[in-house]
């Protein structure tokens, strides 16, 4: 038996019309990786949520002058990786370098806008 997804309170995520709503692909990918680690055992979903809550409320106290908006996503990202750490199920220097490179790729690198007959 799996844990359930939380639909209240500050771990909650987004939903429009009762369902998940992801503005970008990576964002459901990433809800995807946590959710079927979870269902195949690797932690709890609760233990997730908990992590999450963290992150938000790290990020939370941070924001008494700075005023940035919240993207839920962004805090699902980082309690993600940091309960992978925490279980020692990645490795944080390849995880560092991979975060690093993706973040060094320019907008638009994965997605070719040929024109017909031009080859990529």
């Amino acid at each position: 038996m799996t844990d359930e997804i939380s639909l209240q309170g500050v771990a909650a995520p987004p939903l429009i019309n009762g369902e998940l709503l992801f503005e970008e692909p990576w964002q459901g990918r990433v809800f995807g990786m946590a959710k079927a680690l979870a269902d195949n055992g690797l932690y709890n979903w609760s233990d997730f949520q908990s992590v999450l809550i963290e992150v938000i409320g790290d990020w939370d106290h941070s924001q008494s002058d700075l005023n940035q908006p919240y993207f839920y996503y962004d805090h699902f990202l980082k309690a993600f990786e940091r309960l992978l750490l925490k279980r020692h199920l990645i490795d944080p220097k390849p995880l560092a370098d991979l975060i690093t490179t993706l973040t060094n790729r320019p907008h638009g690198h994965d997605h070719s806008h040929h024109t017909l007959g031009v080859p990529p």
